[in-house]
């Protein structure tokens, strides 16, 4: 994305900022408070964006409540990530007929709009430049992803607090996004309007458009204030150098540990905005004239993830736990250059014996096991 040389705006009302995008054709997926939790859907005309609701979150623990009725975004992050929309939890490939000399194969392209992602978080964008390694990555690069990719717009949300399970200060993914968004928004002190920031040239299209009265510098500095004391309240942190802690600790007594409390449900891989695995299965008609090849999320807990003919290679929970753990905080880093956590804490809150992954990996830092 373009940097623009935009000043920085005001607005009263985030409603007025999704009509101006769906008057220009974009579809627009936002938050929304559906099942006691903040989801992220398409929003229809005339919809409203929640306010006035803030969450509690601790392992194990999420709650969706009333807060300052004049706030918009006092909500942090819920159960879904932007993933479901770039990465579908279930897609058609492609699916082939019989024909008279053999069969033909017919790719499935799915129907993706341009679409804008309004609400976005900085520990969001940062997990969508994660995916973008996964998913763009030379020969093996997926042309869907590429593609919904590049027909996303990004209004970012700069969290202006911290939820107990947050800890993206420790891994300078957040609070506050510095690229990666087409516009940004910070709220201010209640009833004096949001800061808006344009990050690229059709950020700025949109923007224009607007009449917008002019933000001066001491909104800018209230907005950076907010972020910086929503990083001062994070109470939990990742520990430094765990690339290296968990490669040299593959037998760490902590892993039994966790395992006799892990559920091995996956849970955590759902809720992840970074976890990618999946499966890929062919379904056939009842005729035979017809298949279908469909990729859906899978989670390296379950057991058959990693089955092969005998039977599968990681049988126990520890092991399936020591895999994720140490895939996301080690082992990714190898392979894409970067951490597969963004410190979003979902995977903390939506555990449902409440496992903390920031405690696991301080815990085999602290004692590490002696090498032989």
């Amino acid at each position: 994305m373009s940097a623009s040389p935009a000043p920085a705006l005001l607005i009263d009302d985030p409603a007025v900022l999704v009509e101006a995008l769906q008057r220009q054709g974009w579809r627009v997926i936002g938050p929304q408070a559906r099942d006691g939790a903040i989801t992220y859907d398409p929003l229809t005309p005339g919809a409203t964006l929640p306010k006035g609701l803030t969450d509690t979150q601790e392992g194990g623990h999420y709650r969706l409540g009333a807060g300052d009725p004049g706030r918009w975004f006092d909500y942090v992050v819920g159960p879904q990530s932007w993933k479901k929309h770039l990465f579908p939890s279930r897609q058609k490939l492609w699916e082939a007929s019989r024909t008279d000399d053999g069969f033909a194969v017919t790719p499935v392209q799915d129907d993706y709009p341009k679409t804008a992602f309004f609400g976005v978080r900085a520990c969001e964008i940062a997990a969508m430049e994660v995916q973008d390694r996964v998913f763009d990555n030379g020969d093996f690069a997926d042309p869907g992803y590429g593609r919904r990719r590049a027909a996303t717009l990004i209004v970012a949300v700069n969290c202006t607090r911290a939820a107990a399970t947050c800890f993206c200060a420790s891994m300078q993914t957040g609070p506050r996004a510095k690229a990666g968004f087409d516009i940004a928004l910070t709220e201010l002190a209640t009833g004096t309007g949001l800061l808006v920031e344009v990050g690229s040239d059709r950020g700025a299209e949109i923007v224009d458009g607007l009449d917008l009265p002019r933000a001066n510098a001491a909104h800018r500095a209230e907005a950076e204030a907010a972020s910086a004391a929503a990083a001062a309240m994070q109470t939990r942190a990742m520990p430094p150098g765990m690339a290296g802690v968990l490669a040299a600790n593959l037998d760490h007594p902590q892993w039994q540990v966790v395992a006799d409390a892990c559920l091995s449900c996956g849970n955590c891989t759902m809720a992840c905005p970074t976890c990618f695995c999946s499966d890929v299965e062919d379904v056939n008609d009842l005729s035979g004239d017809h298949t279908e090849r469909w990729r859906t999320w899978d989670s390296c807990f379950t057991v058959d993830f990693t089955y092969v003919h005998g039977g599968a290679v990681r049988r126990s929970t520890a092991s399936r736990y020591r895999q994720w753990m140490t895939h996301k905080l080690s082992s990714w880093e190898a392979q894409f250059g970067t951490s597969g956590c963004v410190g979003c804490g979902r995977c903390i809150a939506w555990c449902p014996v409440g496992i903390d992954i920031t405690a696991e990996a301080a815990a085999i830092a602290a004692s590490p096991v002696p090498k032989e």
